[in-house]
């Protein structure tokens, strides 16, 4: 049986379409589910198709940026924010670039293996908000609390950005073929409040590191995450590297 697919003209009805996300899959710019359909691995029943929704606005609303959820990551990559920009550019080819939605990149995940976007990262570290929509209501939060909570039955509308006030380290570690994901990504932010210290790549979601935050030791970075295997790398070798790209990233501010 053909899949239903449901096309809005607006966020608004986007978000009707949507309800509490049962049953429904999102596609934005299907690079990554392209492939899982192909494959036979992914047979959505009913498919929201975003490409009409008027979410591919990015504007400037005085310090904070604002990205609605199918900007393609292209658009970050010569963007105003230097650090977004920094992971933005390594995401892919050109081609995936175009397509890929910043919006897709933050939820997306690889089954059981690590996250497959690189942008959480970075959004943490620069204390970044989603704005979403569905079961329980509209709600803006965190993007590290968006992403530790379920996620099955909220649609994405918006990401908000500040500017960055501080020093800022991006360190990221990937195989050499332009269509994979990252291994490990580790992104620093440091202003009058401290460190944020944001981590992608390595499970199943990006998380923030606040244990780094406090002791500013790397080695603590392993007590906000848990390293996964996958076919990319194992546990064991993430597990190493994240120090590795921690204390880079520590250095690197600590120098600026």
């Amino acid at each position: 049986m053909a899949a239903e697919a449901l096309v809005p003209s607006s966020a608004a009805e986007a978000v009707q379409l949507f309800g509490d996300g049962k049953d429904i899959t999102v596609f934005a710019g299907g690079t990554i589910l392209m492939p899982e359909i192909a494959a036979g691995r992914l047979k959505p029943a009913r498919t929201l198709l975003l490409h009409r929704s008027g979410l591919d606005e990015l504007r400037i609303d005085g310090d904070v940026i604002r990205i609605g959820a199918t900007v393609p990551v292209a658009a970050l990559v010569d963007g105003s924010n230097e650090l977004l920009a920094r992971f933005a550019q390594e995401i892919g080819d050109r081609e995936v670039r175009a397509a890929a939605t910043v919006g897709g990149n933050i939820c997306a995940t690889a089954g059981l293996g690590a996250q497959r976007g690189d942008l959480g990262a970075p959004l943490i570290a620069l204390g970044a908000r989603v704005r979403s929509d569905g079961k329980g209501g509209e709600r803006t939060e965190p993007v590290e609390d968006f992403l530790a909570g379920d996620r099955s039955g909220r649609l994405v509308l918006e990401i908000e950005v500040d500017a960055p006030k501080g020093a800022w380290s991006a360190q990221t570690l990937r195989r050499r073929h332009a269509h994979s994901y990252s291994v490990a990504n580790v992104a620093i932010c440091s202003n009058g409040d401290g460190l944020r210290v944001g981590v992608s790549g390595i499970g199943p979601a990006a998380v923030r590191a606040r244990t780094v935050e406090q002791s500013r030791n790397a080695e603590d970075v392993l007590k906000d995450v848990d390293p996964v295997d996958d076919a990319l790398a194992s546990a064991a070798y993430r597990q190493k590297m994240l120090v590795v790209l921690t204390q880079r990233a520590l250095d690197e501010v600590g120098k600026a």
